[in-house]
Parts: C-alpha cells; sequence; structure tokens
C-alpha cells in the first residue's frame, strides 16, 4: 500500500509542477501583454496596478476557505474544478474591452488559482516522505519559475506579431487540457480524502497559532518582490530602458528557466543533506534567508541598471536562488503541520503572503504615477524582500512539527 501511494505521489507530483506551471503562465499574462494592452484599453499607471491586484482580491482570503476544504474534502476533485474556471477566465480576457471588464475577469481567475497550492501541499505532505520534500516541493517550485519563462517566451512572441489579444486566447485553451492526464492519475486517489474528512482539526486551531501568522509575513516578503518582478519588469525594460518586445522576452525567458533548473537543483542538494544528517528545519531557514538577501540586491541592480548586459547579469543572479524561495516555504510549512493539517496551515500562510499581491500592484502605480519615475518602487520592493532575510532566521522557532491540540498547537519533543 505505501509503495502504491508513493508511485502514485511521483505522478501526482509531475502533474502538480505541470499545474503550477500553467498557473504561472495564465497569471503572468497580464504583465506580457502590458504594453500594448495598457496602451489599447487606455489605463495609466495606477489603472494598470487596479487590474493587476484585482487578482490577489479573492485570491488571497480565498485561501483560508481553500485551505480548511483540502482538509475536509477530496483536494483532487477540487483542483479539477479551479482549473476551469481560471483557464475560462484567461481565455476571455482576451475579448477584455474595459478596466471594469478586465478587473471581473482578474477576479475569476483569482478564485480559480486559488485552489492551487493549499491543496498541492496536501497532497505532497500525504504522498512524500521528509528526506525527499526538498525535490517534491521543488518541482511546483520549478515550475512557478518555468510557468514565467514559457508564458514570457510565447507571449513575447505572439505580442510582437500578433498583439496582446491571442495570448490570453492561447492560454486559457491550451490550460484546459491538463485535465486530461490529471482525471486518469488522479481518479483512484479520490476516496483518500474520506478518512480525514473526520479530523477534529478545525480552521481556527491553525489560526490560533502565532507561528502560521509569522510564515505568512514572512510569505508576503516573498512574494511581494516576485509579484513585482512578474507584473511590472516588462513593462519597465519596455518603456522606460527601450529595450525592444524581443530583448525583454530574452532577458525574462532566460532568467526564469535558470530559476527552474535552480529550484530543482537546491531541493536535490537540500535533501542530500538532510539525508546525511543535517537538521531539516535550520537547514530550510537559512537557504530561506540566503535567498532573501540575494534576491534584495538583485532587485536595486536591474532598477540601476541602463543596459541589457547588465539587466540581465542581476536577474540571473536573482534567477539563480529565486526557486529556494518557492519550494522551502511550502516545505517549512509541511513540517509544522504534517499531512493532517497542511492544506489549512498553506491556506493561512498563503493567504497572508498574497496580499502583496493587492498591496504591491496598487503601491507600485501610484509611486509610477506620482513621482514619474520606477526607482521608489524598486527601492520599496527591495527593502521588504530584505526584511525577510532576517524575518525568516530570528522569527522562526526550531522546525519540527506540532501536536495540534482544540486551542493550541505546540512542538512534540523530537526535532526533525
Amino acid at each position: 500500500m505505501a509503495k502504491q501511494r508513493a508511485r502514485a505521489g511521483f505522478w501526482l507530483t509531475l502533474l502538480l509542477g505541470a499545474l503550477v506551471l500553467l498557473n504561472y503562465v495564465d497569471r503572468g499574462a497580464i504583465g506580457i501583454a502590458a504594453p500594448k494592452l495598457k496602451d489599447e484599453l487606455g489605463l495609466n499607471a495606477e489603472q494598470f496596478g487596479l487590474a493587476v491586484s484585482a487578482f490577489a482580491w479573492i485570491y488571497a482570503p480565498a485561501q483560508f476557505a481553500v485551505g480548511w476544504l483540502s482538509d475536509r474534502f477530496c483536494v483532487y476533485r477540487m483542483i479539477a474544478i479551479g482549473l476551469v474556471i481560471w483557464s475560462l477566465a484567461t481565455f476571455l480576457t482576451g475579448f477584455a474591452e474595459s478596466l471594469a471588464m478586465l478587473v471581473m475577469l482578474r477576479l475569476a481567475l483569482g478564485i480559480g488559482e486559488g485552489v492551487a497550492f493549499p491543496a498541492a501541499s496536501k497532497i505532497i505532505a500525504r504522498h512524500v516522505s521528509g528526506e525527499r520534500r526538498g525535490i517534491a516541493n521543488g518541482v511546483p517550485a520549478a515550475a512557478l519559475a518555468f510557468g514565467p519563462a514559457l508564458g514570457t517566451f510565447a507571449g513575447g512572441l505572439i505580442l510582437r506579431y500578433s498583439g496582446w489579444r491571442p495570448i490570453f486566447l492561447l492560454f486559457g485553451a491550451v490550460t484546459i487540457l491538463w485535465l486530461v492526464p490529471w482525471l486518469l492519475a488522479s481518479r483512484r486517489e479520490w476516496s483518500a480524502h474520506d478518512v480525514e474528512s473526520e479530523d477534529k482539526i478545525g480552521l481556527s486551531d491553525v489560526m490560533r497559532q502565532p507561528l502560521v501568522w509569522s510564515m505568512g509575513i514572512g510569505h508576503f516578503m516573498n512574494t511581494y518582490g516576485f509579484y513585482f518582478l512578474l507584473a511590472w519588469l516588462p513593462l519597465f525594460l519596455v518603456t522606460v530602458r527601450h529595450f525592444s518586445i524581443l530583448e525583454m522576452t530574452a532577458i525574462t525567458s532566460v532568467g526564469y528557466l535558470i530559476q527552474g533548473c535552480g529550484a530543482l537543483g537546491w531541493g536535490w542538494i537540500s535533501d542530500r543533506l538532510v539525508g546525511r544528517g543535517s537538521d531539516e528545519g535550520q537547514l530550510r531557514k537559512g537557504l530561506m534567508s540566503f535567498y532573501f538577501a540575494v534576491s534584495a540586491v538583485g532587485i536595486l541592480g536591474i532598477g540601476y541598471s541602463t543596459s541589457v548586459e547588465a539587466v540581465f547579469a542581476w536577474f540571473v543572479i536573482i534567477s539563480v536562488v529565486g526557486g529556494i524561495g518557492g519550494a522551502n516555504c511550502y516545505a517549512i510549512s509541511q513540517i509544522y503541520a504534517g499531512p493532517r493539517a497542511a492544506g489549512r496551515w498553506v491556506g493561512v500562510m498563503n493567504g497572508l503572503g498574497n496580499t502583496s499581491g493587492i498591496i504591491g500592484p496598487i503601491l507600485t502605480g501610484v509611486l509610477i504615477q506620482r513621482t514619474g519615475s520606477y526607482m521608489a518602487a524598486f527601492v520599496v520592493s527591495a527593502t521588504i524582500v530584505g526584511l525577510g532575510a532576517i524575518w525568516w532566521w530570528f522569527a522562526l522557532p526550531r522546525v519540527r512539527p506540532l501536536t495540534f491540540a482544540r486551542a493550541r498547537m505546540k512542538p512534540q519533543p523530537a526535532a526533525v
């Protein structure tokens, strides 16, 4: 039975990687389309920031509900339903004619994509052992980067030769095809939630734990920098640095490709170290702090660079360490919460962390519109990310499994 579950976990993890890839292809499409979409719809910087942030208005709070649902009901069905909603929202964005319509479709995208990470973390916690946790979380973390790489490459070419609308039409149509292998691979797992549906751990039990709020704040610092580059970097390179669309496409695509490969590499290295006796929790905390420190310097470097070569060099530096952040925050969550509550835990952490998707784009748009420059936005982003290096190391206690009680959770004696 254990071997069968592990084998199922292998294939499901690969498909979850593909899910996250499509998630970020579709989520980042607005940033790729921005150089032409913004002008055609007559949007200024503040309005574009509003449209970008609309995704997170519902995505962030929905994480709390999705986390609870993924621990109580069948996560395999939930993922399929969420994908249908977000693929349709992506496709219909190709017909947007106004800011209001764009905002409504971004809201729908947030509803559909909200299921991905709590459900994926639940499945990984259920199927994957500790010594393979790094590479298992590295797969979706790599996909988190491969998605923007593929989306920027394909979307940039489409934008250059066909305009911005076909980007959404094609991306949405391709996403729905993922359902076919998922239904085939996950069908026999659909009853796996039956026993867990009797679990007495409630969402309130997780939310009473200060530690999950600390991780949510840390994740805010993680996602702020990522969303800033995902949504605004293409527009900055084309409109401010006056790079061609093809130069912008090459820089961002190669960078995200490196980040994806790095995520797999860092996952493999961390698993090897854990297998040789390293304390898993301390190792993953240390990697997170290292990632934040390097990323903060890299963001400032991009902001002050004017040549294609310099921007590319700084983006590569960010990309080399970028996979650390996408994998280890979820791996740490899975250690703390365990398979019984991983969905709820990640839901709360993701809900708090992704409020950066609400605040960040609006703040960035206001800073650009009011100052007439991107530099203040780069400085704010780098500062928030830099604080993350301190936060992840000092704000989190020793990383080990938690014992759940109705009103509280406390660490078990044995360290991971």
